[in-house]
């Protein structure tokens, strides 16, 4: 009898294992979403200063997109009233199936939407929140743009000629590396890449790869206790330092 039961709870254990949906690749950066007060200064930066292509934005009719290749760009937004110093919207990622992976981590126990939404131009995307808050997006690209070659990729239409053509890595203020690298490391598959600081003995970045990719998140930590939340006293200049993106550039 207990060799029955045995062999039906083994079975059990491998029909869940075999049905639980399994991570989809994660390639790299997909956009960072910032909120702007001023629109017009905005596209002045991103489009007269870092020669970036704009586009309409496809999930919101009110932003704009500045494209950086065909498949990585800024979603600059209307600045909400109750931002505060807030300008990080959500940094987003690149999958190659958004629904698997909302299936995905719904199964890991993370509040997901339930179901994906698909934009005009043939994108999927849906929204989690990070252990602190955070807003992730999951970008499914359009079939053709992720079968391009790099040449494609990098070749923006018209006049954009960007100062540097890939966004290798976003990074974000983070008060508790062990939260975050639950999700992101645990959960997502991402890999340690480098960690640094300002002084001997005390970690100011901390940054890891994309499982299946060249691009990484930097945590920008904090001095002060783990917790959630902007601290009281940061001044917009100063997060607007720890909230960023990085383009690659041929010569620096």
């Amino acid at each position: 009898m207990r060799k029955i039961v045995l062999l039906l709870a083994l079975a059990g254990v491998t029909c869940a294992a075999q049905t639980a949906p399994a991570r989809p690749p994660i390639l790299g950066v997909s956009h960072l979403a910032v909120y702007t007060s001023d629109a017009a200064k905005a596209e002045r930066f991103y489009v007269h200063d870092l020669g970036f292509l704009k586009g309409a934005d496809p999930e919101n009719s009110q932003g704009a997109r500045y494209y950086v290749n065909r498949e990585q760009f800024i979603e600059v937004l209307p600045l909400p009233a109750d931002a505060g110093v807030n300008r990080l919207d959500a940094i987003g990622w690149i999958t190659t199936n958004a629904e698997q992976m909302r299936a995905y981590l719904g199964a890991r126990g993370i509040a997901v939407p339930d179901a994906v939404q698909h934009s005009t131009d043939g994108s999927a995307w849906f929204d989690v929140k990070d252990p602190e808050g955070n807003t992730v997006e999951f970008n499914q690209p359009p079939a053709g743009v992720l079968a391009m070659s790099t040449d494609e990729l990098y070749n923006l239409p018209g006049k954009a000629d960007p100062v540097g053509r890939r966004i290798i890595h976003c990074g974000e203020l983070v008060h508790s590396r062990a939260k975050e690298d639950a999700f992101y490391r645990g959960m997502l598959g991402f890999q340690p890449y480098w960690y640094g600081g300002m002084k001997p003995g005390k970690l100011d970045w901390v940054s890891q790869q994309v499982p299946d990719g060249h691009d990484w998140l930097e945590y920008m930590m904090t001095s002060g206790p783990s917790g959630s939340g902007i601290p009281a006293d940061i001044s917009q200049k100063q997060l607007g330092v720890l909230d960023h993106f990085s383009l690659g550039v041929v010569n620096m």
